[in-house]
């Protein structure tokens, strides 16, 4: 296991990033009638949360500098 136990500026933006997602879809499945492409798109934000994790990863921003 690291040594950081994830607190990188990564892994803290796709956290941010993942819970906007999840907010995007709670949305859509609230809304009256439920909006299937709201809640999609949340979806992808998620999806892309991880994607963002990834690319600043390899950007070397999944390192803490002490």
């Amino acid at each position: 296991m690291s040594d950081s136990h994830g607190n990188t500026p990564a892994a803290w933006s796709a956290v941010v990033v993942g819970l906007l997602g999840f907010l995007v879809g709670s949305v859509g499945l609230m809304l009256s009638p439920i909006s299937y492409v709201v809640f999609w798109v949340g979806v992808a934000i998620v999806v892309a949360s991880g994607v963002l994790f990834l690319v600043l990863a390899k950007m070397g921003y999944n390192t803490e500098t002490h």
